[in-house]
């Protein structure tokens, strides 16, 4: 039962926080331009299966277990890993986790954010339990991806370099999807951001110890974000400037935070159609090195064995998560190894979900090449990122070649993206790496996103087991 609304207090004068509360409760499927609303429709599919691709890992099964220990045995939301129903929140919590896991799941360049795996989760939860259709699942991720997008950018660099941006600018991502679920008003939109601001955290530390830290970032992105938004609808009342207050997040959270990102753009620029797919299953700042060595390979008709070192010039935030994993010993911390993934790519011209396997670690010979791999900052790599990130990459040859080349628009970002079909593709490999749908269950739910924005309801994408 809804609580009576609590009365509140004035309004300060109008700022960035408002400002962007006014906008996101104001967003109408109607106002949104096609191609976005298409855009949203391919990233729903590309989480869809990358949540479906967590299944069984153990750190995913882990938090699943305690949602099934915690959380109701029946609901109106998809645990989509189990196939059963349990209440919004334990379900946003356990598909969160389980959409991060893989590394295929979206990135948004300049803000540094995984805005599905944390959106999408929430909003669906949400919207399955509201009864919500198709538009109205778009236009919330809509609100969710804008709003995550600004924060991230806002809080910028130096926040990165500690914080795990995609758990503390998603949190925000994720209140404001299901607060348009909801239908909140500008003020409550206000007070669901001030607490999902209170409530925003993920520390990068995790990397040094391989330690599950990630999914539980992701989880209770999707899961408290959910929770702001509900207690706001309710009367539950958060700090009105959560963002630029001389206590709020820039405060706390980062030294070059510009609060102009915040309202950058509002209703004219559409940060959903920036965000970029991940076309290799490992971190996305391994991507820019990976696609140019690949690139130059090929160009250069070299094998693996004719390169006897490779320098990835990259930006620091690069060097930020990649440097701590120097020996990298389990698969997720193999996917954050940028000599591990280059051995890949230049040993198997791939670096495919399916080629990060315990027999891969222990393999002699991508562990030399492993070891050929250093990284070093480039001025100019680093001051176009992250709006853009550069792939340059040298090599030296057995034969006493230094060569080089690069790649302005890694595959996958706007600029070079992935087609539907390709997409279909991915999502079906996704699948098929965890076993948790079939071909055929994918192609009706791959079927049934592509007509997203007709559909009446968005329950039950997938039939109870």
């Amino acid at each position: 039962m809804q609580m009576p609304a609590r009365k509140t207090s004035p309004q300060p004068a109008t700022g960035p926080t408002q400002q962007l509360s006014e906008f996101l409760s104001a967003i109408r499927y109607e106002d949104i331009p096609a191609p976005v609303v298409a855009r949203t429709e391919e990233l729903f599919l590309d989480w869809f299966a990358s949540a479906l691709a967590g299944k069984g890992a153990r750190p995913v099964e882990t938090i699943n277990t305690f949602a099934q220990l915690m959380g109701p045995q029946q609901g109106d939301a998809e645990n989509l890993l189990t196939r059963k129903r349990t209440s919004p929140l334990f379900a946003a919590l356990v598909n969160g986790a389980a959409s991060h896991f893989v590394e295929q799941d979206d990135l948004h360049n300049s803000s540094v954010l995984h805005p599905g795996t944390v959106v999408f989760p929430a909003v669906l939860a949400a919207a399955q339990s509201v009864g919500a259709s198709g538009k109205e699942l778009i236009a919330a991720s809509v609100a969710g991806y804008e709003c995550g997008v600004r924060v991230g950018e806002f809080l910028g660099r130096s926040h990165y370099k500690v914080f795990h941006t995609t758990g503390t600018a998603g949190k925000l991502a994720a209140a404001a999807g299901v607060a348009h679920v909801l239908k909140l008003d500008a003020v409550k939109m206000q007070h669901c951001l001030g607490s999902a601001g209170t409530m925003a955290a993920g520390l990068w530390e995790f990397l040094r110890d391989a330690a599950d830290s990630k999914q539980l970032h992701t989880a209770k992105a999707a899961a408290d974000g959910l929770m702001a938004a509900y207690i706001a609808r309710d009367g539950f009342t958060g700090a009105h400037a959560i963002f630029e207050g001389k206590q709020g997040m820039a405060a706390g959270m980062s030294s070059d935070a510009d609060a102009r990102w915040l309202t950058d753009g509002l209703g004219s620029r559409w940060a959903t159609a920036e965000t970029s797919f991940k076309f290799h299953a490992s971190c996305r700042h391994t991507h820019p090195a990976a696609d140019t060595l690949l690139a130059l390979m090929q160009q250069h008709k070299l094998k693996a064995d004719d390169i006897v070192k490779v320098t990835a010039h990259v930006h620091q935030g690069a060097i930020d998560v990649l440097g701590p994993v120097t020996d990298p010993q389990t698969i997720h911390q193999s996917k954050f190894s940028m000599g591990f993934v280059l051995a890949l790519i230049a040993t198997l011209g791939r670096a495919s979900l399916a080629d990060f396997t315990e027999k891969s670690l222990k393999n002699n010979d991508l562990r030399k090449f492993h070891d050929r791999v250093t990284m070093v900052l480039d001025p100019e790599v680093d001051g176009a990122y992250p709006k853009r990130w550069l792939g340059r990459v040298s090599v030296e040859t057995t034969d006493g070649r230094r060569i080089e080349c690069r790649v302005d628009t890694p595959k996958g970002d706007p600029g070079n993206t992935l087609s539907r079909a390709e997409l279909e593709d991915k999502a079906q490999r996704l699948v098929s790496h965890s076993g948790a749908a079939s071909a055929e269950e994918m192609k009706s739910v791959i079927a049934r996103i592509w007509r997203l924005r007709d559909e009446a309801g968005v329950r039950d994408f997938v039939a109870p087991l």
